[in-house]
């Protein structure tokens, strides 16, 4: 069984932690509260440089774009939730999110009664229903597919092309190759962006020469597991399920976008050197190996995490109502 963020407890647990027969992880008040400091302390490390610079003002053109294009704030992602089928046991449980959870009783491994809280699975299921379907299809579908690996992150700078530099996004970084040498590059390559979200910021004069003209409607039938955007989105999908996703699979999806994000800003047409990034060219041979190598290995990093928010989906709804339900649009 794929692993969904938390560990399967032995038969010779006691209260403190067990496996029903039915699959009921049941979690004592001593486990579940350390897995949720753990989870906070994880967070809090990963979080400290951007809540030092967000304290004192100080934009960041790499780190903040996983906090203003995803809408998840730091004080959610500190929030722990144990996912579907655990049972938080204890006269003093208190759900992550009461609203979202409702009393219960189970048995510990040693068959004696414990009574607690878990996620509602009814009522999630009325209220994030769709989402869930759209997420599993959209991921299913995904997952199914080869990975394309040859887009080189031209994406980025098919979203300066042409463009005055007052108008550039990043206008307080400069361009590695300046405005026409970006623009060179993008004349010199086949561009071939499958993903919605970094197509639809193409400027208007780079839109013809994509291969792709992906819409949000064909984004089931184009997302492939190679693009690091849609593999950055990972995160996305799993904290729109939250709180029906385990917190640890959360912040792994986060990681994964984090340093996905590096990549993608290192290969752009940036110089981000002033903040600690090395280029890679992806305009020379070298620097198009690099890239390859790297998409590669988080294609690999992002299928097992796909693979697990699926079997969530999975627990959280085991069949759909109706196909073609899709999530709300957005970060």
């Amino acid at each position: 069984m794929i692993s969904l963020g938390w560990e399967p407890m032995s038969s010779s647990t006691d209260a403190q932690g067990g496996l029903r027969a039915d699959g009921i992880d049941v979690l004592g008040a001593d486990v579940w509260r350390e897995r949720e400091r753990r989870h906070r302390e994880r967070v809090d490390a990963l979080l400290a440089d951007h809540l030092d610079r967000r304290a004192r003002g100080i934009a960041h053109p790499v780190e903040d774009f996983l906090f203003t294009y995803y809408s998840h704030r730091p004080a959610q992602l500190r929030r722990w939730h144990p996912g579907p089928g655990v049972l938080l046991a204890g006269p003093t449980a208190q759900a992550p999110a009461s609203n979202w959870y409702r009393e219960a009783a189970g048995t510990d491994a040693d068959g004696r009664a414990v009574r607690g809280t878990t996620l509602d699975l009814d009522a999630f299921a009325a209220r994030r229903g769709s989402t869930v379907d759209f997420v599993r299809g959209l991921l299913g579908a995904v997952q199914e597919r080869p990975a394309h690996l040859g887009c080189f992150g031209l994406h980025e700078w098919a979203m300066v092309y042409r463009l005055p530099a007052d108008e550039v996004r990043h206008a307080q970084v400069p361009l590695r190759l300046g405005t026409q040498g970006t623009d060179r590059v993008v004349e010199s390559h086949r561009i071939r962006c499958s993903h919605y979200d970094a197509f639809r910021f193409f400027t208007e004069a780079a839109r013809p020469r994509n291969r792709l003209q992906p819409t949000r409607e064909s984004q089931t039938a184009l997302d492939q597991p190679g693009c690091l955007h849609a593999n950055m989105d990972l995160y996305k999908w799993a904290y729109k399920l939250s709180p029906g996703v385990p917190g640890e699979l959360v912040v792994d999806c986060f990681e994964l976008a984090k340093d996905i994000r590096e990549l993608d800003m290192r290969a752009s047409p940036y110089d981000l050197r002033e903040h600690g990034y090395e280029p890679v060219a992806i305009e020379t041979p070298e620097g198009k190996a690099a890239y390859v190598e790297a998409q590669r290995a988080f294609a690999e990093r992002a299928g097992g995490l796909r693979a697990r928010l699926l079997e969530v989906c999975d627990r959280l709804r085991p069949e759909p109502v109706e196909p073609g339900e899709r999530a709300v649009d957005g970060g």
